[in-house]
């Protein structure tokens, strides 16, 4: 077998390491679209304007909140862009009383964490998108996602701030859509 057909099992994860993703918390996470392709809709006068598909990851990012209770979500805190979005996520502590001892997975994120929520997440509304367009395997999300673990009250307005102007500037970073925020 040749390198290129090679699946890759050894990828580096960049989550913190050692970092427990399923306690309470607030976490500024950025989704890619597949291959950056501006899958959501588009800036018009320095304000998102969101065609079907972006509509549906809209409408599924919210359902997430409403049908996990251990996951609250914020309209001030979410923005979709042409080719990604950025959202806190607050995983609550009514969860940690519902802890099971930990169990081996071999395979994906341990349940109720960040990675599992971001997983299905991305699932669900590759599904919709896929039914809407009447094919089977059509990617919708780049494989990763980018995330920040937010640790004060300076930090969370901060990265809100950032949400909220992400569209007027648009023009500037079209194409890279995370950037170093000043959290200092």
């Amino acid at each position: 077998m040749n390198k290129s057909n090679q699946i890759n099992t050894d990828r580096k994860s960049i989550r913190l390491k050692g970092y427990d993703y399923s306690q309470a918390g607030a976490y500024f996470v950025t989704l890619c679209a597949y291959q950056l392709k501006r899958l959501f809709g588009e800036i018009i006068n320095g304000k998102m304007k969101l065609n079907t598909i972006g509509v549906i990851a809209h409408q599924e990012w919210f359902r997430t909140g409403k049908i996990r209770t251990d996951v609250q979500l914020f309209n001030d805190e979410f923005v979709i862009m042409p080719n990604h979005i950025h959202g806190i996520i607050w995983i609550i502590d009514e969860r940690a009383t519902q802890r099971v001892a930990p169990t081996k997975h071999s395979h994906g994120p341990q349940p109720g964490s960040l990675g599992a929520i971001i997983g299905q997440y991305k699932s669900i509304t590759t599904k919709h998108v896929n039914k809407i367009q009447n094919i089977t395997k059509g990617s919708v999300w780049q494989r990763n996602y980018y995330d920040h673990i937010i640790r004060s009250d300076k930090e969370l307005e901060s990265i809100r701030q950032y949400i909220q102007t992400n569209p007027q500037n648009w023009k500037k970073d079209q194409d890279i859509p995370i950037h170093l925020i000043d959290l200092s």
